[in-house]
């Protein structure tokens, strides 16, 4: 079984676009997103809607819970809680429908997810060994995938060593050893100082992972957060992804 794994879209429609043409050439058995679907950008509910129709596993993201108003706004930086007031007057009810039916955390034959974290799925980020050291302790499958902190990340645990980190683009990962906990960065926001949208590509039966980077015309998001007057500031990172 082959998988396409994305995350953290946050409402860029472009981005997203450029990643499921990628995908589509790859043609895998299916299509897993991590949450964050909306939040930040400028097209929440063409994302909602191509997600919903094209993702056989999709998880609910804190960007998304605080979009319906399952979190309260207060909760997030001056830029995001601006970013998630504009959306929720934007977002359609098919949309806000779509987002509520959702989990932060799934469980499938091969692989646990989790929008965030094991020890927190909406909320926790794994950026640090402490912090990957405790979501294999919480866990027990072979692979773990989780979204959240924008940063592609291969992390292995073998026999109680743990080693690996920031997945560079074109990463290739052997996951028959030992379990491995993987996030494929973000589509519509990345924060690893590559603007371009990132998944990763999963065969399960070979036990392997890659990951990949598309180009996305950056300038047209840009374009359109502009139009919807979006913080400067969630504009201007996207040019340098970070």
């Amino acid at each position: 079984m082959r998988v396409a794994v994305i995350s953290d879209i946050h409402a860029n429609l472009h981005a997203l676009e450029a990643v499921l043409e990628a995908v589509d050439a790859e043609a895998p058995d299916a299509l897993w997103c991590l949450g964050d679907v909306v939040g930040y950008g400028p097209r929440p509910n063409e994302c909602c809607a191509i997600v919903e129709e094209r993702a056989d596993v999709c998880l609910v993201g804190n960007h998304d819970l605080v979009c319906i108003g399952a979190i309260d706004v207060s909760m997030f930086n001056y830029d995001a809680a601006a970013a998630a007031a504009w959306t929720r007057s934007e977002l359609a009810a098919d949309a806000r429908s779509f987002l509520g039916r959702l989990q932060p955390q799934a469980k499938t034959p091969l692989a646990e997810l989790f929008h965030a974290s094991p020890t927190d799925p909406v909320w926790n980020y794994v950026l640090s060994d402490e912090a990957a050291s405790w979501a294999f302790q919480a866990t027990e499958a072979a692979l773990i995938l989780v979204g959240h902190s924008h940063v592609a990340l291969q992390i292995h645990l073998d026999h109680d060593l743990l080693a690996g980190g920031v997945a560079r683009a074109d990463a290739a990962v052997a996951l028959s050893t030992g379990r491995w906990l993987l996030n494929p960065g973000s589509v519509g926001q990345p924060r690893d100082g590559d603007p371009r949208a990132a998944w990763l590509l999963l065969d399960l039966e070979r036990m392997s992972g890659s990951f990949r980077r598309v180009a996305y015309p950056i300038e047209r998001t840009q374009s359109e957060m502009r139009e919807a007057e979006l913080p400067e500031a969630l504009v201007a990172r996207l040019a340098f992804g970070e």
